[in-house]
């Protein structure tokens, strides 16, 4: 059976990155942008990073400029942002798309293993769910994303045990890391 460890990646400067090397730690792996309204999320995300990590705790930031242009810089302009504004530190890769013909496999992965099923009730849910729609629709059945800081939970075994969109409470999201440890 697949797991997250049997891809590989590309870090910040273009290197391969097997995540066989996170073998044994749970893993938050994340979408993200830095000029999009979920982009907060750093802070509380970097709070859990840096609470649980003695723990066996990864974040794993995946930068993408698919939802309405939203991460436009350069990797290294997007680092510096990133740990400038939110102080992170845990591993940021490559920019990547994470829908269409020109996904990054892993998140293709992660979508069939967990598919997207709403952004949830409520009139600012709708409302992003008809703008990811219009936005997204360019993607067809290769949409596997539905906008930047979606979360997908990995166990020790490189299970994906759990997603989380962008407006599910970050407090909901660092319980499930917690009850995952």
């Amino acid at each position: 059976m697949k797991t997250v460890y049997d891809f590989t990646v590309k870090d910040r400067q273009g290197n391969d990155v097997s995540l066989s090397a996170y073998q044994g730690k749970v893993l938050l792996i994340v979408n993200t942008a830095t000029g999009c309204g979920f982009t907060p999320h750093y802070e509380p995300l970097e709070a859990m990073y840096r609470d649980l990590r003695a723990r066996g705790f990864e974040i794993l930031d995946f930068p993408c400029n698919q939802f309405a242009g939203q991460a436009p810089g350069s990797d290294d302009e997007i680092h510096a942002f990133c740990t400038m504004k939110f102080g992170t530190e845990f591993p940021q890769f490559a920019k990547i798309d994470v829908n269409g013909e020109t996904a990054d496999p892993l998140f293709a992965f992660l979508a069939s293993q967990k598919p997207f099923e709403g952004f949830g009730k409520g009139l600012k849910n709708a409302a992003l769910n008809k703008f990811a729609a219009m936005n997204n629709k360019q993607y067809g059945d290769k949409t596997y994303i539905g906008w930047n800081f979606t979360k997908f939970l990995i166990d020790r075994a490189g299970k994906v045990v759990a997603r989380f969109e962008p407006t599910v409470d970050m407090k909901e999201v660092r319980s499930a890391v917690e009850a995952a440890l």
